[in-house]
């Protein structure tokens, strides 16, 4: 696991201490940012990596030139990993790592930066056999609609078999694509 392109590329990331983490592969992980840099994203972006591991995603997106990422995840063990990434990225003042179920917080807005342009939703595939409008990927959408700016882009990756409906709430569906395993489906916040 690495990071594929910008000021980082080509550095190693330290891998998860516990088999609970689910590293996404650098192909899968490079043909997902040439989609969002259909969006502009993420250069100069104020980004959230939400379930985000060891923080691949959100490195990736520092290194090509993202403002801000703010870290969320509960596992402890894999947060001590996640802190020696940032620190190995040089990336300590361009983030903040929150502690937290994400189900339950979001994004957490950091009011020095404002709402999000780009979320990246990687739940464990367990917390996703229900993606009804009852399911707690349904109210995790919810939160994100107050914390993600209008147009922002909300990138959510479940396993193949997972049919993600074509709205949550203020979210819409504006691509899909199916990689390897997975399925990631970009969602996009309601204009203003």
């Amino acid at each position: 696991m690495r990071i594929i392109a910008g000021t980082k590329r080509g550095m190693v990331l330290l891998g998860p201490k516990t088999y609970d983490s689910r590293p996404i592969i650098d192909r899968v992980k490079e043909s997902l940012f040439s989609v969002l840099y259909g969006y502009d994203l993420p250069a100069g972006a104020v980004v959230a990596d939400v379930f985000s591991g060891v923080g691949s995603m959100g490195l990736e997106s520092l290194s090509r030139g993202a403002k801000f990422v703010t870290f969320v995840e509960q596992d402890p063990k894999i947060i001590v990993t996640l802190n020696k990434n940032v620190e190995k990225a040089g990336f300590v003042k361009e983030s903040k790592v929150v502690r937290a179920n994400a189900f339950h917080v979001g994004a957490v807005v950091d009011r020095s930066f404002g709402l999000y342009d780009l979320v990246f939703v990687d739940p464990p595939y367990a917390k996703t056999k229900d993606v009804g409008p009852d399911s707690m990927l349904a109210g995790l959408m919810d939160v994100l609609g107050s914390q993600v700016r209008p147009e922002g882009i909300v990138a959510v990756r479940v396993e193949e078999h997972t049919l993600l409906p074509d709205s949550y709430g203020q979210f819409t569906v504006i691509d899909r694509r199916h990689w390897s395993s997975m399925i990631v489906v970009i969602y996009q916040n309601k204009p203003e």
